[in-house]
């Protein structure tokens, strides 16, 4: 999804992992590994870190667009990049989720209201955990919602074992995080996962509609009323990503969790033995 091609536009990051334009007072975060359906690496989150910075540190900027280039807004972590890891994968993780986190938490600090324009897949930290990091959440009628952390596993991250109760009511998460069933765009709509849907081909204009709106609002107001209404969840968030850090990282050194992440590579059902 490219919507910052216009006279007004100026690249920032060209190149990499994680894109970033801005459109007249828009920022635009582009997540760039299409090919691997926007799968997190730790080079992507590191630049987008990065980028996150820069638009705390732009005063032009008034709201970010987020969105995810090719099919996938984000298909959560690379299992094969994981299952790679062998029993260093603790280790590895402590790494990802550190940066997870400061992703998924700089966005939520930010002043500038993050409208997220999903298309394809939202699945597990990366793409679960953004939405539920975003203030605005516009989806595209086919796109799907999954969590994913425990079918490998592991435990959710993001923060989104905070946020996504505070979302959608303790029950639909709990639902959602231990079956990892697939949520469609309705239904995400209906228990308060996503803002609005609109049809796929109108999904680009919708977001970028949405961003600049906000983007020509009062932006003190805006930055003070995103603060006010996270305030309720964001001390929560912050308290508890130091254990939702530790137990990713402690769950994915379990003989289940190799075999979790092996099934899902083989698409096969997983065997788990609580070793």
């Amino acid at each position: 999804m490219n919507v910052s091609k216009e006279a007004e536009s100026e690249s920032i990051v060209a190149s990499g992992p994680v894109l970033l334009d801005r459109v007249g007072t828009v920022a635009h975060i582009r997540l760039n590994r299409p090919t691997a359906s926007n799968g997190i690496s730790i080079d992507l989150l590191k630049q987008f870190r990065e980028v996150v910075m820069l638009c705390h540190g732009d005063s032009r900027v008034r709201a970010v667009l987020l969105t995810g280039e090719g099919p996938n807004f984000c298909a959560g972590g690379d299992v094969r990049e994981f299952a790679s890891k062998g029993e260093t994968l603790p280790d590895f993780l402590r790494e990802a989720t550190a940066y997870l986190q400061m992703c998924a938490a700089g966005l939520i600090h930010l002043d500038a209201p993050v409208v997220a324009a999903v298309q394809g897949y939202a699945a597990g930290g990366g793409g679960l955990g953004l939405v539920c990091a975003a203030d605005i959440v516009i989806a595209a009628e086919s796109s799907k919602y999954l969590a994913g952390a425990t079918r490998v596993g592991m435990a959710p991250d993001a923060g989104s074992s905070v946020v996504l109760p505070r979302l959608v009511g303790f029950r639909r998460a709990m639902d959602m995080l231990l079956t990892n069933r697939v949520v469609d765009a309705r239904e995400a709509l209906e228990i308060g996962l996503v803002t609005r849907v609109v049809p796929d081909d109108e999904l680009q204009g919708e977001a970028l509609a949405a961003a600049r709106a906000i983007a020509a609002g009062a932006p003190r107001a805006m930055a003070a009323t995103k603060r006010l209404l996270w305030s309720g969840i964001g001390l929560s968030v912050d308290a508890c990503l130091p254990e939702e850090a530790r137990t990713v990282s402690e769950l994915s050194g379990t003989e289940d969790a190799r075999e979790g992440l092996a099934a899902v590579i083989e698409r096969r059902a997983a065997s788990f033995t609580g070793r």
